[in-house]
């Protein structure tokens, strides 16, 4: 299964035995041990899912979801040694899709990873192909942006440019990563991304110098501002 997987736990045991079997199902995952990283990755990079334990240094697993649910979708699956009803409620009730106790099988934590997948991945592609945010509406089947329902003029590579960003959820992404999914290359002129994304703010934005949906986040690349975007069903 071609799958991203984010383990947020502080035992690095379990941490890497999950990992091993995941990565046994051909599901990539990437391991790390507090809240606050967890955060960053999933700031940074694109993930499926989340296996998240609760105990954790800092920001606990609870903490954690309540951000988490503020702008991202993915599927969470709590993993605990904590497991009485009202630890439960509360993770379920803030936005986990399971929870499983420790100890747990890590072959029926794995099918259980493999089931939220699935369907996470079958809601992804019944979605809406109409996307909205402020004022506008992207229509990816017709590749065409309106702004109160009026047609406004968007080049191919623009679209593709805003569909990418709208698609990543708040995730930043650098230019060279930009450039790679838009123009199918690793390598070439990188500068086209801001320049693409200068036109794209001249178009949707009331301020192009204070961007409200295309923000730049400095030292790292761009994002859409997920607060201002509503994607239907």
């Amino acid at each position: 299964m071609n799958a991203q997987v984010l383990i947020i736990e502080d035992e690095e045991e379990i941490g890497e035995l999950i990992s091993v079997y995941l990565r046994n199902e051909g599901i990539e995952t990437v391991h790390v041990m507090d809240g606050e990283k967890g955060l960053e990755e999933l700031e940074s990079k694109s993930y499926d899912l989340v296996v998240l334990d609760i105990n954790l240094p800092g920001i606990d697993g609870f903490e954690f979801l309540q951000r988490v649910r503020k702008t991202k979708k993915l599927p969470v699956i709590i993993v605990s040694a904590r497991n009485t009803d009202e630890d439960m409620i509360l993770g379920l009730g803030i936005g986990a899709d399971d929870f499983v106790t420790k100890p747990f099988s890590p072959k029926v934590l794995t099918a259980r990873v493999r089931a939220h997948l699935r369907r996470f991945f079958q809601e992804q592609k019944t979605e809406s192909r109409m996307l909205r945010f402020g004022r506008y509406e992207l229509d990816l089947e017709g590749h065409i942006l309106r702004k109160n329902g009026k047609r406004i003029p968007l080049p191919p590579k623009e679209f593709d440019v805003l569909r990418l960003l709208i698609g990543g959820r708040g995730t930043t992404m650098s230019p060279e990563q930009i450039y790679e999914k838009v123009w199918g290359m690793k390598y070439g002129e990188i500068a086209t991304v801001a320049i693409h994304i200068q036109r794209l703010r001249k178009r949707i934005e009331d301020d192009p110098t204070h961007p409200q949906f295309i923000e730049t986040i400095k030292g790292y690349g761009y994002r859409f501002n997920p607060e201002t975007l509503k994607m239907e069903r």
